[in-house]
């Protein structure tokens, strides 16, 4: 049973590993560059296992004691988990003490693929997710080791390297938008994406959009139900 959900879930977690394990990387070499051992991008890759705060941990940790800015700054980072854990509810019922990790290993590209995955019928939907969780974080753990451990070895520029995990949700998007018969749900999200963006701006746009999304998709739910169920 094991195996078998190993194996159904690998397949999906490939471009995963490719985008954590350069941006991985990145943050290892970053790390090294502004004075730690290898040891805490080991260690916070993790533990924390959450990327953009672990980019900005680094400045906090160079910066003055202030556990009250940590948590903020962590909280607005990683808001959108919220929306995430909402979705999620129902696919982690009756996955046991499975659930525990799933819900600390969920990231952006864990919950992309159990949330959309076709899990083959023969295949235990626990472990399924258990082990794209385990495989992504593995992959980020391996990179931001590796950067940590090789970066005063590598000798090139990384700019622009983040744009890896932008390009891999374009895929996952893509992907998505052949699949689905209808597309309302997809052009929902980047109509309420783009004038939130409008309103809010590029920094502060995320949340409102998020919750304009789940309130919207909340409320238009059973009409889409229906009409997914009538197509």
């Amino acid at each position: 049973m094991k195996r078998k959900a190993w194996k159904a879930a690998f397949p999906y977690t490939i471009p995963i590993f490719a985008g954590f394990w350069f941006l991985g990387m990145t943050y290892g070499i970053y790390m090294h560059v502004s004075g730690f051992s290898f040891w805490y991008p080991m260690l916070m890759s993790l533990t924390i296992f959450a990327g953009s705060a672990e980019f900005v941990a680094v400045n906090l940790l160079l910066g003055a004691f202030n556990p009250l800015q940590a948590l903020v700054m962590t909280l607005m980072l990683n808001a959108r988990h919220l929306f995430y854990g909402i979705s999620m509810l129902d696919k982690f019922k009756g996955t046991g003490w499975k659930k525990f990790y799933l819900i600390f290993g969920m990231c952006d590209e864990s919950f992309s693929i159990n949330y959309t995955a076709d899990i083959p019928a023969d295949v235990d939907r626990g472990w399924f997710m258990f082990f794209v969780t385990l495989l992504n974080h593995f992959y980020w753990f391996f990179g931001a080791t590796l950067g940590g451990v090789f970066g005063s070895l590598i000798h090139f520029n990384t700019e622009g390297l983040d744009f890896v995990m932008t390009a891999m949700f374009v895929v996952i998007f893509l992907e998505q938008w052949l699949k689905d018969k209808t597309h309302t749900s997809a052009l929902l999200g980047l109509g309420l994406s783009v004038l939130c963006l409008i309103a809010f701006g590029s920094e502060q746009f995320l949340i409102p959009a998020m919750a304009a999304i789940l309130g919207v998709l909340t409320l238009l739910r059973k009409p889409m139900e229906k009409g997914g169920d009538a197509a």
